[in-house]
């Protein structure tokens, strides 16, 4: 009478255990918001790295709709927006020293905030409150020549400097780093 339940025992331990594997090792690339990455290099070496989940449109009303104006938004899809910073920058004037941080932003018709938030490792839409920000950066607002199906992180490079710009739907934000 043991033997049977140790076998069956071991038989969903195994299997358990090959599931989580099969899991973590799911290709990122085949969700319908798959990874996508953004840098910059500043002068003297400095790099600022953005890892983020790319959704796609699909059709619908992006922005004061499906992301509403207002309220803070995870700046992406699946795991948080993350913001790797490599030496002391300024962003939009604002300190940001060399770190690890999670992008979040907050939508308006004429004017976004982009949050930059010292807690990290979120899922999903979790932000952990104002209390974990480092800054709260205005970014200037202003439409698109074309639409955008693929929410989009991107940077300009211009000399020594960068400019951070996040498109979707009809939607340009962006705000500078040096």
């Amino acid at each position: 009478m043991r033997k049977p339940i140790i076998v069956g025992s071991v038989v969903i331990a195994t299997l358990a255990f090959a599931g989580v594997v099969l899991f973590a090792r799911q290709d990122k690339s085949s969700r319908p918001s798959p990874p996508a990455k953004a840098e910059c290099r500043l002068a003297d070496s400095k790099t600022v790295t953005i890892d983020y989940s790319s959704p796609r449109a699909k059709g619908r009303k992006i922005f004061g709709a499906l992301v509403p104006y207002g309220q803070i938004w995870r700046a992406g899809a699946n795991e948080s927006t993350t913001f790797v910073v490599g030496s002391d920058i300024a962003v939009g004037g604002k300190a940001v020293p060399a770190g690890n941080y999670t992008l979040f932003a907050i939508p308006g018709e004429n004017k976004w905030t982009l949050v930059i938030s010292k807690k990290t490792g979120e899922w999903g839409t979790a932000y952990p409150g104002p209390d974990n920000d480092l800054a709260r950066i205005d970014m200037k607002v202003s439409k698109t020549s074309a639409p955008v199906e693929n929410f989009t992180i991107a940077f300009d490079q211009s000399g020594g400097a960068c400019t951070l710009r996040m498109e979707w739907e009809s939607t340009r934000a962006s705000v500078g780093i040096k």
